[in-house]
């Protein structure tokens, strides 16, 4: 590979911001061997928390929206699990999706696409991972979308 995940995270727009702290009495990432596993960020954007309840008051696309912003965070910690250095990187092994949805709205796998369109766009074939998407009642904060993380690292 000729530019660093960095360089294409740049060249999509994205700079990672600092990897957000936890908000209760958890660790944002755990390292074991060359594994790290990044606890779940919720929707985040510039004007701060994304909240709503999909079939309710947001829509895939915004939700989808919400998913890419999770995905960010989801970097920016496992930037921080690596010293600094995201190239540190081999592969995202898995997503973990959680939607704040209606009982009715079945397009769960729609709205984490956000993430994992971005990270395949953003990291390549190191981006592809396996993953989950499943609807909840609720999300920490009235958020519309929550995503955890294992990441492969060298």
């Amino acid at each position: 590979m000729s530019a660093t995940f960095e360089t294409r995270l740049a060249d999509l727009g994205v700079t990672l911001p600092d990897a957000p702290a936890p908000a209760a009495n958890y660790v944002p990432y755990v390292v074991v061997g060359d594994i790290v596993y990044v606890s779940g960020q919720i929707s985040n954007g510039p004007d701060g928390l994304i909240t709503g309840k999909l079939g309710a008051d947001m829509g895939t696309e915004a939700g989808a929206f919400a998913a890419r912003s999770c995905a960010i965070s989801l970097l920016a910690q496992l930037k921080a699990a690596c010293g600094g250095d995201l190239d540190r990187m081999v592969r995202v092994i898995k997503l973990t999706g959680f939607v704040n949805s209606t009982a009715e709205y079945t397009e769960q796998p729609k709205v984490i696409n956000g993430a994992s369109d971005f990270l395949v766009e953003a990291l390549g074939d190191a981006g592809r991972h396996a993953r989950s998407a499943v609807s909840a009642a609720a999300l920490p904060l009235g958020v519309a979308v929550e995503i955890e993380g294992i990441f492969q690292i060298k």
